[in-house]
């Protein structure tokens, strides 16, 4: 059984589990009063909480009620915790950095609240054998429940509180409006800045340049909620430096800038696949980007026009998010991408035609002519990825030049077919933004789909 609860008891299981539930299930229904009085604990036992006024303290009282809450529902499913349980402490803590809180306090709180929840558990288990080994089998979920939050909790109080001193948020975003402008750092605490960031002006350091904007547009009612996401977001961004920096990362207006550089051993792969990490553990606590990268520059030097090419690759970006990465994005790609309608109206109508049936059906046709230009025209290689027979690519094969008059063994006509699909994929479409706003490699991960009147 998973959670860390035994089932090996004095009293027998049965009997156990069912005090474990009467407990959680009052818990449950008591959680209400429980937070007030933990609220009332923590400002008697606080000074920085107690001085602080009635909006915070009921900030303070909603963030008791959801811990108490994501803590029963883990002892009640007898899991262990995870960060999509808890995605609500981040924000909560960046509240408490900006208001002033130390940490110490901060944790403090938390410690109180969890110590009248346990107090409460304990009470409600009474004096029966059944009822204290119930308490003593809910202990050690508790205590990994207080461990990963507080350590969540904890973690993303000091990544805000570096990110949002008052003096180095000046500074980095000095420096990136000067950057921005073209404008080269040299003396003072820009050109420090600049240097603790991997940016030394007199070097051609590898760099992107990394927009991100909100999905949602922001209603009237949520602007400080906005507002809130984008710094979280920021202070996420900047973490994803190597080689000892930290990247810029700097809120600008209603976008996030971010310049990280590429140090010795980090590749731009290497970078989006951590900002891709970034947005995906950001969506796991309600945040979500759509996230523009540029392709390599070279120095600071080059940094505004990569800023430009952040923003255009935004456009390729899904309605519900994602990351579109020039350096995953190949030139035949991104030259689809920007096509017009005059270039899809040049496509043959007869490819046109195969390819919105055979992507009806399923695209096994599409997935075969890219394995076989994967493969450098060779069959049995195409074949073998796509793991079907030689006998079967081979009718595939037949049933394309069939319906299009186009040869996959001529390199004119191969090439004329992958632009139709590349067109095909570039339409406005969340599918086909998808596809391409992840780049994955031309003929990658194809799942086996045959025609019922295919040969085996």
């Amino acid at each position: 059984m998973s959670g860390g609860f035994s089932t090996e008891t004095f009293t027998g299981a049965k009997a156990v589990r069912a005090e474990r539930a009467r407990i959680i299930s009052e818990l449950l229904g008591a959680v209400a009063p429980l937070a007030d009085t933990a609220v009332a604990a923590v400002a008697a036992e606080i000074p920085a909480y107690a001085a602080q006024g009635r909006d915070f303290l009921a900030d303070v009282r909603d963030q008791v009620v959801r811990h108490y809450r994501a803590k029963l529902a883990v002892l009640l499913e007898e899991r262990q915790v995870t960060l999509e349980d808890i995605a609500f402490s981040r924000r909560a803590a960046m509240r408490r950095a900006r208001a002033g809180v130390a940490l110490a306090d901060y944790m403090n709180a938390y410690r109180v609240g969890q110590r009248v929840f346990w107090e409460s558990l304990v009470e409600r288990a009474g004096h029966t054998p059944a009822g204290r080994e119930a308490a003593l089998s809910l202990a050690m979920s508790q205590m990994r429940y207080c461990d990963f939050a507080s350590t969540h909790a904890a973690n993303a109080y000091m990544e805000f509180q570096q990110y949002a001193s008052a003096e180095a948020l000046r500074e980095s975003r000095d420096l990136l409006e000067t950057l921005l402008a073209g404008g080269t750092p040299t003396r003072g605490r820009e050109l420090a800045a600049a240097q603790a960031h991997g940016l030394a002006p007199d070097a051609r350091t590898p760099l992107l340049v990394v927009i991100a904007v909100l999905v949602a547009p922001p209603a009237a009612a949520e602007l400080d909620r906005d507002a809130e996401a984008r710094h979280a977001a920021c202070a996420a961004i900047a973490r994803t430096g190597g080689n000892g920096t930290r990247t810029l990362s700097v809120v600008r207006r209603s976008e996030i800038v971010a310049i990280p550089a590429l140090g010795p051993g980090t590749g731009p792969e290497e970078l989006c696949d951590r900002l891709q990490a970034v947005l995906d553990g950001l969506a796991g606590e309600g945040i979500r980007l759509a996230m523009g990268v540029s392709t390599v520059a070279a120095g600071t030097a080059q940094i505004p026009q990569a800023y430009q090419e952040a923003r255009a690759v935004l456009d390729f970006v899904p309605e519900e998010g994602g990351v579109a990465a020039l350096p995953r994005i190949t030139p035949f790609q991104y030259l689809a991408l920007r096509a017009d309608d005059t270039a899809r109206h040049l496509v043959d109508p007869r490819i046109t035609s195969l390819l919105a049936e055979d992507r009806a059906r399923g695209g096994v046709l599409t997935a075969t002519i890219r394995a076989f230009a994967a493969a450098d025209l060779n069959l049995r290689s195409a074949a073998e990825h796509l793991q079907i027979h030689p006998n079967t690519a081979q009718y595939r094969l037949r049933r394309i030049q069939e319906r299009t008059g186009r040869s996959l063994r001529s390199i004119n006509d191969l090439v004329e077919l992958l632009v139709a699909i590349a067109l095909q994929d570039s339409l406005p479409t969340n599918a086909g933004r998808e596809r391409l706003a992840t780049a994955t490699n031309e003929g990658r991960g194809i799942s086996d789909v045959r025609s019922f009147h295919e040969p085996r």
